[in-house]
This record gives structure tokens, C-alpha cells and sequence, in this order.
């Protein structure tokens, strides 16, 4: 990898979040685009951290990603008690929006796969009316499976004709980041960059938690008000989990090594 991308990573419980703020996320991205680096990138919170403790590929996956994004307070939290003060919340529905923002300029195309009937469409719409000179050459709603070999020769075909340099992957985790290390190989982009429910909120389907409770760490539980049925199990499991991991890891009482 070239020096230019060497960027250091936090251990947090045996996954390597790299340390980042959302302006050198965003130059990191663009020099990979101008260099033609390719890549996933993963942002990553407690959610993710969590599943890849019961899932040592997911968390290979996650550990040899171009870039794994501090997506949660409690990341940034890990870096700077490991000294780094300038690292700072890289939150996948803002960094998709600064993406856009100098993708007119430095001519940077989009694909967007993922997303509920309609959702990949009504981005597609809504952000090509906000960034004027934005370009989406595609976009591509898949089953709620694995793709068969039809569908998979079809997204294919699909994404040569576009040539986009970034693929967005709005689906879930651990599925977006599975999907993003099986096909970054098998399709014409530069980068593929999971960004989960960005999709849901910048298609307008869902409404994002206010600031104040980014900031603090409670965004969770703004998500968690609004989908308690999907994700009540997710946050009441995971999140007393991670604390106590966290804990252990910071009194040195259990050690997490890095793949």
C-alpha cells in the first residue's frame, strides 16, 4: 500500500478503526479515486465491533479494509484515550455527503446498490437536485438474498457500462461490508463504501437523530425509538456487551489482538 495511505488504526476489541477525522477521510477517498487505489472502506461503530467478536471472518473483513471509519462515539472515545486528539466521528451519512460535494469538480462517479423497493432511486433523485453536477450512473435494489448468477452477471454488466468510481452499499451489517470484501474484485470501481441506513435517511425515509445526541453517544437510542421491533436486540444485547469488553480490554484484564 502507498505510503500516502498508511494511516494508523486503534485496536478496539481486536478490530482496527483507523484514525480519522471526516476532513482526511474525505482526501483519503479522493486520492484514492485520482490514484486509482481500490478499496472498501467500512464505517464502523459498536454494532460492528460486536458482531466480529462472534465472527472471526467478519472481522478479517473489517481488519483489511482500505479504511475503517470511527462511525461511533465510543471509537472516537478509544482514540483519543489512546493520545489521538485530532480523531473525531467519520458518521457514514455525513461522509457520503462530503463525497458528494467534490465529486462535481473532481469528476467522481456514483453507484448506488442496496436500499428497500424505491430507496436507491429516491437518493439517486434527491441528491443529484441537492449537488448540481453530481453524476449517479446507476443505481441497484437487490433481493433480500444472496445474488444468483443471473442477477449477478446483470449488476455487472450494469456497473462496466457506468464505470463508477465509488459504489455506495446501503444494506446492513455485517451483509454490506460481506458483500463489499466478495465483489470489490469481480466490479469496474475504484472503491465500494458501506454506508448502511445513510440510504434510508438522505432518500428521506427515515429521520436522523438530532446533533446534540450524535455528539453524546445517544443516537442509539433515537434509532432504537424509532425501529424498536428491528432494532431492539441489536442495541439492549450489543451495548452493555461492548462496555463490558471495552472495559476489560482498557484494565488490560482481556487482550484483543489485531489480525
Amino acid at each position: 500500500m502507498p505510503d500516502d495511505f498508511n494511516v494508523p488504526r486503534v485496536n478496539v476489541l481486536g478490530v482496527g478503526i483507523s484514525v480519522l477525522n471526516l476532513p482526511l477521510a474525505t482526501r483519503l477517498v479522493l486520492d484514492a479515486v485520482q490514484q486509482n487505489h481500490r478499496g472498501y472502506i467500512c464505517v464502523t461503530g459498536v454494532h460492528g465491533v460486536t458482531v466480529a467478536q462472534e465472527d472471526e471472518s467478519f472481522r478479517r473483513v473489517l481488519n483489511r479494509a482500505f479504511l475503517c471509519t470511527p462511525d461511533g462515539m465510543p471509537m472516537v472515545w478509544a482514540g483519543k484515550l489512546n493520545g489521538h486528539k485530532d480523531m473525531s466521528r467519520v458518521y457514514g451519512p455525513d461522509f457520503m455527503l462530503e463525497i458528494f460535494k467534490i465529486s462535481a469538480v473532481n469528476g467522481i462517479r456514483h453507484f448506488f446498490y442496496g436500499g428497500n423497493q424505491g430507496v436507491a432511486e429516491a437518493l439517486r433523485i434527491r441528491q443529484l437536485d441537492r449537488f448540481p453536477g453530481l453524476t449517479v450512473t446507476g443505481t441497484y435494489e437487490p433481493p433480500f438474498r444472496p445474488l444468483d448468477s443471473a442477477e449477478e452477471k446483470a449488476l455487472k454488466s450494469q456497473v462496466k457500462e457506468g464505470r463508477p468510481h465509488i459504489i455506495w452499499v446501503g444494506l446492513s451489517t455485517p451483509k454490506q461490508e460481506q458483500f463489499m470484501a466478495r465483489y470489490l474484485d469481480l466490479l469496474d470501481t475504484t472503491l465500494m463504501i458501506g454506508v448502511g441506513a445513510a440510504f434510508d435517511f438522505h432518500a428521506g425515509r427515515v429521520k436522523q437523530a438530532p446533533r446534540w445526541m450524535q455528539r453524546t453517544g445517544l443516537e442509539w437510542f433515537y434509532r432504537l425509538c424509532q425501529e424498536p421491533g428491528r432494532l431492539w436486540k441489536r442495541y439492549l444485547k450489543n451495548n452493555p456487551l461492548f462496555a463490558a469488553r471495552a472495559f476489560c480490554q482498557a484494565t488490560g484484564l482481556k487482550k484483543y489482538s489485531l489480525d
